[in-house]
């Protein structure tokens, strides 16, 4: 699904514009890219948790040239669903 996709989806069940809605998801996701930039956690209750990762330093190889480089450690973002969420994917969802 896209974004556009989610925007007509919400427009439809809410009876709001779309362009309304747009500018609503849109600023949604600005605030929590900007939330976890600043190093602060974003927890939704019921749907997960944006959070922000950090990724030790490791050893990598290019496999091209043959060497060894070091990769420094850095931060992520990443998201962890919440358990309802999970449960709910679980049993709705068919195993391809």
């Amino acid at each position: 699904m896209t974004k556009a996709e989610i925007v007509t989806k919400i427009s439809e069940k809410l009876g709001i514009e779309k362009g309304d809605v747009q500018a609503t998801v849109e600023s949604f996701m600005e605030e929590v890219k900007s939330s976890l930039e600043s190093g602060d956690n974003v927890y939704l209750r019921g749907f997960g948790s944006f959070i922000v990762k950090t990724r030790a330093e490791k050893t990598g190889r290019n496999i091209s040239k043959n060497t060894t480089i070091k990769i420094p450690a850095h931060n992520i973002p990443a998201f962890k669903p919440a358990k309802v969420f999970v449960e709910g994917v679980k049993s709705n969802v068919l195993v391809k």
